[in-house]
């Protein structure tokens, strides 16, 4: 069985003049559901304030929590932060946090949303509200959990957010390969950033990933890995410039499992990015993710 959290909050409505896919949460779950017993469910507590304040400023912190995020920072996550969004984005961190405990139980363990890279100390940004990544990182080790934990992000943007919130922290190292002229246009420094050309295909992201992250998790030995799996390096990914394929996509999780496996870590993955106008197409992606990862460590 995976072992993966969901929480109710994670299907919000949609708020006005919002470009995101409300829904894709809601069809992850609903893909994953017709899978049976193959899954094991478990509902998040939602995170803490406490320690989305050990690395949000709790002024940010309080604006989203009563929804009164102003226009500024409104304009830099990319929609109206509601009652029900505020709702979400503090169930989603504790999503991440069980997920790791999970993946340290059993080896593997999904969160159905989560991957929020881009939000930073005092705004959120690019579809991003707290960086649920970096709280669930901070709070693993400050409460003694595990020692040395690296965050792993294939998200075809660079996890920005999640390097600068990171950067320096006792015990957590950051791997970040991205596609280089993409979003954000000004990169944040991760331990380690790969930035690739426009338009690369399998082979190359592949082999590169391979020669990149083999040495990192070496170096580092993580005793855990939090994975961003974004599987907007899709070819017909709308915000993509990459050019994977399903089997690239397929052939990239299995990869990152296999070398997690390889360097004694468990693995907790997060939703990370997709995008387009079929959302039951890039939800497929995701929950392939999600199954692809369990088999390996199965």
């Amino acid at each position: 069985m995976i072992a993966v959290v969901h929480h109710p909050a994670y299907v919000a409505p949609a708020p006005a003049r919002s470009t995101y896919r409300w829904n894709k949460n809601g069809l992850i779950r609903d893909l994953l559901l017709e899978q049976g017993r193959r899954i094991e469910w478990h509902t998040p507590d939602p995170m803490p304030t406490r320690w989305l304040e050990a690395v949000h400023d709790p002024d940010y912190v309080a604006e989203v929590l009563e929804a009164r995020v102003p226009p500024l920072k409104t304009r830099r996550i990319g929609f109206p932060v509601t009652p029900e969004v505020a709702a979400r984005a503090q169930a989603v961190p504790g999503g991440t946090w069980l997920a790791a405990h999970l993946a340290l139980r059993h080896g593997f363990a999904a969160n159905t949303a989560g991957g929020s890279h881009h939000a930073l100390a005092d705004t959120g940004a690019g579809y991003c509200v707290f960086n649920d990544l970096a709280v669930a990182a901070v709070r693993l080790v400050e409460e003694g959990t595990v020692d040395r934990l690296a965050v792993v992000d294939s998200d075809v943007h660079q996890g920005d957010g999640t390097a600068a919130l990171l950067a320096g922290h006792p015990g957590i190292v950051t791997y970040s390969i991205h596609a280089e002229k993409n979003f954000p246009a000004r990169k944040a420094r991760s331990t380690l950033d790969v930035p690739l050309a426009d338009g690369l295909g399998d082979e190359a992201y592949l082999t590169t990933l391979e020669e990149t992250l083999t040495p990192f998790l070496a170096e580092h030995r993580p005793q855990l890995v939090l994975y961003q799996a974004g599987v907007d390096p899709f070819a017909d990914d709308r915000l993509g410039r990459l050019s994977l394929s399903l089997d690239g996509l397929a052939r990239r999780e299995r990869l990152v499992a296999r070398l997690s496996q390889a360097a004694g870590a468990p693995l907790a993955s997060t939703v990370g990015g997709g995008y387009g106008d079929d959302a039951l197409a890039i939800a497929r992606r995701h929950v392939d993710a999600i199954l692809i990862l369990g088999a390996a460590f199965a």
